[in-house]
C-alpha cells in the first residue's frame, strides 16, 4: 500500500496529527474541556461548506472558521465560568446551523460532504499535508515554549495569574492551534470522528501514568498505534479511516482500563494476603 502516493500522504498527515493532537487532548482533559474538540469539528463543517460554495480550498474555510469559533468560544467561557458548557451549546449551535443553510442552498454539497464527515484515505492533498506541516510545527513549538505555563494553567489558572502568566494570551493562543489541528485532521479523520484522536489516547493515559510528562508520553505512543493501524485496516478493509481509528482507540481504551483494574486486583489481593500472613 505504500506504493501509492496518497497512502503515503494519509500515513505522513496521520503521524503528525497522532503526536500533535494527544498532546493537546491532555490539557483539554485535565482543564475539562474534552468537549471542545468535538465542538471545533462540527463548527468546522460551516468553513467546509463556504468553500465548496465560494470555490477555494474547503479546509482553508474550516481553518478559518475554526480559529474564528476558538476565539469566541474563550470568552464566552470566561463570561460563563461556572457553566462553562455553555460556551460549546452556543459555538456548536451557531456553526452547525451555518452549514445546515449552505447545504441546503446548494444540494450539490451533499456528495462533496461524504468524504468530510467520515474521513477519506484519498482526501489528504499535497497542500492540505504542507498545511498539516504548518500546523504541526506552530503546535510543537508552542507547547515546548509554553509547557510550564500551560501546566500551572491546567491546574489552577487563578495561581498562574497571580505568578505573572499572561493567562488569557496563552489559553487564548492554544485554543486557536487546537482550532486549527482540528480543522485540518477533517479530510483524514472526518467532522464526526476528529476529536477521538485528541480525547481517547489521553484518557487513557491518565489512567495509566504516574505522572504528567509521562502521561504525555503514553498519550502519544497510543495515538500513533492507533493511527498508524487503523490506517491500515481502512486500506485492506475499504471502511472510513476516521471510524477505524476511533474503533480501535476505544478498544485499546477498553482494554487499558481492563488491564489496570486487573493489576489493582492484583496487588490488592497480594497486601491483603501478606497482612494476614503477618
Amino acid at each position: 500500500m505504500f506504493h501509492f502516493g496518497f497512502m503515503q500522504r494519509a500515513f505522513w498527515a496521520g503521524g503528525l496529527l497522532a503526536v500533535v493532537a494527544p498532546l493537546l487532548g491532555m490539557y483539554l482533559l485535565l482543564r475539562r474541556q474534552a468537549l471542545f474538540a468535538d465542538t471545533l469539528s462540527h463548527v468546522s463543517l460551516a468553513g467546509v461548506a463556504m468553500g465548496i460554495v465560494l470555490g477555494f480550498e474547503p479546509v482553508v474555510g474550516a481553518c478559518v472558521v475554526a480559529v474564528c469559533a476558538a476565539m469566541g468560544m474563550e470568552p464566552l467561557r470566561r463570561a460563563y465560568r461556572a457553566y462553562s458548557e455553555l460556551s460549546v451549546a452556543i459555538v456548536m449551535t451557531t456553526g452547525l446551523s451555518l452549514a445546515l443553510v449552505l447545504i441546503s442552498v446548494n444540494q450539490g454539497l451533499n456528495k462533496s460532504f461524504q468524504a468530510y464527515l467520515f474521513g477519506s484515505i484519498l482526501a489528504v492533498s499535497p497542500f492540505e499535508l504542507t498545511l498539516i506541516h504548518g500546523v504541526f510545527l506552530v503546535a510543537i513549538v508552542f507547547l515546548s515554549v509554553m509547557y510550564r505555563p500551560l501546566y500551572t494553567m491546567t491546574f489552577d489558572e487563578d495561581t498562574a495569574q497571580v505568578s505573572g502568566v499572561p493567562v488569557r494570551k496563552i489559553s487564548l493562543f492554544f485554543s486557536i492551534i487546537t482550532g486549527l489541528t482540528v480543522a485540518v485532521a477533517m479530510p483524514i479523520l472526518g467532522v464526526l470522528l476528529v476529536s477521538a484522536v485528541v480525547v481517547l489516547p489521553a484518557a487513557l493515559a491518565v489512567r495509566l501514568a504516574s505522572g504528567f510528562r509521562m502521561a504525555l508520553g503514553i498519550a502519544v505512543g497510543i495515538s500513533l498505534i492507533g493511527m498508524g493501524a487503523g490506517l491500515s485496516a481502512s486500506y485492506h478493509m475499504n471502511t472510513p479511516p476516521g471510524a477505524t481509528i476511533a474503533l480501535l482507540l476505544v478498544l485499546f481504551l477498553l482494554l487499558g482500563l481492563t488491564i489496570k483494574r486487573g493489576v489493582t486486583w492484583a496487588n490488592t489481593w497480594r497486601n491483603r494476603e501478606t497482612t494476614t500472613k503477618l
